[in-house]
């Protein structure tokens, strides 16, 4: 969730179709000099947030540079698009997630996810206690506020699951207003914020549906990197993503050194619900759940990365003849 607006959508939202970059400014940077020598551009698909708060905690506490990397963290942020800026050399890596990597993959875009860090996607459905709203399937038929983005990921999982049908859609607009005036709608949020922002604004505790524990399966807040880039550089993407992953163990123990530099780049970012959506990565084991359980904080296997394009399929979100482990690569994680 953006301090700034509430909109979350717009940054799993991409062009694939060679536009030009969007964001005022990316486009002319120059692409990378060689490894090694360089700062280590990380871009990420939101304004600064608790969500990204491993990588900040990576650079606050100097682990990137115990490991040789020096490292720069650019926000994202509205009309920031993120894998364009990666495709186009002004990233060295993105964080990105399941859907993007299989819309990139099925574009032709030679991007590569080299870990996973949230074992669930945040997603979730909101709605009002009290109204008879107490399962997911309750809401078949009911209006839900959601976002363009929803269609292709995990709208056609609702249709295909819970009987939800495209008449039930509205649209979005970044405000909890139209939600909470209708105590029978529903809408879209992240279990990390819209449920602490329903509550201050509001003035009561929506009921929760976090999709990741009806079935919905993609990894989030993954790390994207270029092809080429992995393949000229095995040993950099290797020890960034070793880094992040302490970095990730730090965050979760105490996250203020990365919450500090959080709040640099997002002064909007209000102590309240950093600590809130610290709290919720913990309770809702996003990073800890999973393959991550057993195989450690970032980690990804090809059992699930499979399981997850075949749902794809499908529910025909992708093209069957798609090679999905030209998606990602677990090489580089650290139980590899």
């Amino acid at each position: 969730m953006s301090a700034v607006t509430g909109e979350r959508w717009p940054r799993r939202d991409f062009v694939v179709n060679g536009a030009a970059l969007l964001a005022v400014g990316w486009g002319s940077r120059p692409a990378s000099p060689a490894a090694g020598s360089k700062v280590i551009r990380l871009v990420t698909n939101w304004y600064a947030q608790a969500e990204h708060g491993g990588f900040y905690q990576a650079l606050a506490t100097g682990i990137y540079a115990r490991y040789g990397l020096q490292v720069q963290i650019r926000m994202g942020g509205t009309g920031v698009n993120v894998l364009q800026l990666l495709a186009g050399g002004a990233a060295d890596f993105v964080i990105g997630s399941s859907p993007d990597a299989l819309a990139a993959l099925q574009a032709g875009i030679p991007l590569v996810t080299v870990a996973a860090f949230f074992q669930k996607d945040p997603q979730c459905l909101l709605a009002h206690p009290g109204v008879g709203h107490d399962h997911l399937e309750d809401l078949r038929g009911k209006p839900i506020w959601v976002s363009p983005g929803a269609n292709l990921t995990y709208w056609p999982f609702l249709r295909a699951k819970f009987g939800f049908s495209d008449e039930q859609k509205r649209p979005y607009n970044f405000s909890l207003a139209p939600f909470l005036l209708d105590k029978y709608s529903a809408q879209q949020g992240y279990v990390t914020a819209e449920p602490f922002r329903v509550r201050q604004e509001g003035g009561f505790d929506p009921v929760v549906f976090p999709l990741a524990d009806y079935g919905y399966s993609p990894y989030a807040t993954t790390l994207e990197t270029t092809r080429r880039f992995a393949e000229q550089q095995p040993e950099v993407v290797q020890k960034f993503v070793a880094a992040s992953s302490e970095g990730w163990q730090s965050y979760l123990q105490d996250p203020r050194p990365g919450n500090h530099l959080i709040q640099q780049d997002n002064p909007n970012m209000s102590d309240d619900l950093l600590a809130y959506s610290h709290q919720a990565l913990k309770d809702y084991g996003l990073l800890t759940s999973g393959d991550a359980a057993t195989l450690g904080i970032g980690a990804m296997t090809d059992e699930r990365w499979h399981r997850y394009f075949e749902d794809m399929v499908a529910l025909q979100v992708v093209e069957s003849q798609l090679d999905v482990r030209q998606a990602y690569a677990l090489h580089f994680l650290p139980h590899a």
